[in-house]
């Protein structure tokens, strides 16, 4: 179904202000029939589907995605990233003024996202040896799958394997 003017217009001021009243009043509606205008307008599919879509799309434009944050991280790592920095500079006769400089991030800032690179690809080595841990994981819970519910198990946390003898003595 597709909007008439009044009703773009609502959806624009209605994601604007978050009022559906002010929003109704704003695009032309009458000012004794604003509220229930604005009530009747959010009930309508259409229309909530066009305040929906307007709020994903600045919602998109606001929010950083993963792959700008990747790239991020890699020009920072790459030295491509520069920030600015005040320097005071002493000028003589006990004056000193100050400046900005542009400066590239430090050597501590390049090893943290190559740190934050690296959580996101690990090495083969880390792949490998998570690989190995979830097989263990997907074992350990198929044997306790197995397992008698009604059975008892008793476990020997003390390790010192000879119960008998201690309590001879």
């Amino acid at each position: 179904m597709k909007l008439t003017e009044k009703q773009r217009r609502f959806v624009d001021y209605y994601v604007e202000t978050g009022n559906k009243t002010e929003a109704a009043k704003k695009a032309g509606y009458s000012e004794k029939t604003a509220a229930s205008i604005g009530d009747e307008n959010l009930r309508k599919p259409a229309i909530k589907a066009a305040i929906d879509a307007r709020l994903k799309e600045l919602e998109d434009k606001r929010i950083a995605k993963a792959d700008e944050v990747l790239q991020f991280l890699t020009s920072t790592l790459r030295g491509e990233v520069k920030e600015e920095r005040v320097v005071v500079e002493g000028t003589g006769e006990g004056r000193s003024d100050a400046r900005i400089i542009t400066v590239q991030v430090s050597a501590r800032d390049r090893l943290d996202a190559a740190k934050s690179l690296l959580k996101r690809y690990p090495m083969q080595l880390d792949a490998k040896e998570q690989k190995l841990r979830l097989q263990k994981l997907e074992a350990e819970i198929r044997a306790a799958e197995q397992v008698d519910d009604d059975a008892v198990t008793i476990v020997d946390d003390l390790g010192d394997g000879d119960d008998e003898d201690d309590t001879a003595q």
